[in-house]
């Protein structure tokens, strides 16, 4: 059987463990939600294509030799 002083030891701990998950989630969210404010903000255009310039990468090792 658990003693009194132990299970208000635990009541205890349980409370400001869920206290600090809360406060945890709480400021998570808030980082998320300032990190979409700033991207959508700072949208930029694709760079222009170059005429004759595929869309995919170059993978070839020596570029400069055609």
């Amino acid at each position: 059987m658990i003693s009194r002083g132990k299970m208000e030891k635990r009541q205890a701990r349980s409370r400001r463990l869920s206290a600090a998950l809360r406060e945890n989630l709480k400021r998570r969210k808030a980082q998320a939600r300032g990190r979409g404010e700033v991207r959508s903000d700072e949208e930029v255009p694709p760079p222009a294509q170059k005429i004759g310039q595929s869309q995919s990468p170059d993978f070839r090792r020596n570029r400069s030799r055609d």
